[in-house]
């Protein structure tokens, strides 16, 4: 999936990524990137728009919030897109817009990083604020990363805590470094630190 945080079509997206409790893995195309977001716009064209899902398990590739969702629903769920996602339901974008406020648009705009080798793994599921500040610092920094959704009602909830001994999401895994991290502050902290870049990236002759 290729989206951003502070995205009302995306959060719409994920949302139904949520309630599917499907595992997926997030390109954050932020405004300003330098990875994903260009690759992305190089690939289908300067107006394509986001979200964008590219299913490697079908092949499938699709473009609009709404056809995503109908094709999820579809393919991995019962093939009814719930009425809190639908797209007769006048209410939906507004709701997903305004929860967005509250965080002034963080999770929109690029800052410069050094990304790893290998994807992160993160648990988190969408209605949780604690997930949704360290999902912002993933975009910002365009760290590509696997969610593991973890809703209530999950089983992905029982495997975390059976092989963790507790359930708290967001909790981050980190196949480069091997570290491994529950709390959302200690988690930004450690994105920051490690793969941030406090300085312009500027090539001296």
């Amino acid at each position: 999936m290729y989206d951003m945080e502070a995205c009302p079509f995306c959060r719409k997206v994920r949302e139904g990524l949520s309630i599917l409790s499907l595992d997926v893995t997030f390109h954050p195309c932020p405004k300003k990137g330098l990875r994903s977001r260009v690759r992305i716009k190089e690939k289908y064209g300067d107006d394509t728009t986001f979200p964008v899902m590219v299913d490697p398990n079908t092949g499938i590739e699709l473009f609009e919030s709404d056809d995503i969702l109908a094709y999820l629903f579809r393919t991995y769920g019962d093939g009814v897109v719930p009425n809190t996602l639908s797209r007769d339901n006048v209410l939906v974008q507004l709701s997903c817009a305004l929860g967005l406020l509250p965080r002034f648009n963080r999770g929109l705009q690029a800052k410069y990083s050094n990304p790893p080798s290998l994807p992160l793994t993160l648990y988190s599921y969408e209605g949780s604020p604690f997930c949704k500040v360290v999902r912002e610092t993933l975009t910002e920094l365009e760290l590509i990363h696997t969610q593991v959704s973890c809703p209530r009602g999950s089983l992905n909830r029982q495997r975390l805590y059976e092989t963790k001994g507790r359930f708290q999401a967001p909790y981050l895994e980190d196949p480069n470094t091997g570290v491994e991290l529950f709390e959302s502050k200690a988690i930004v902290e450690y994105l920051e630190k490690v793969y941030g870049v406090v300085e312009t990236p500027v090539k001296y002759m």
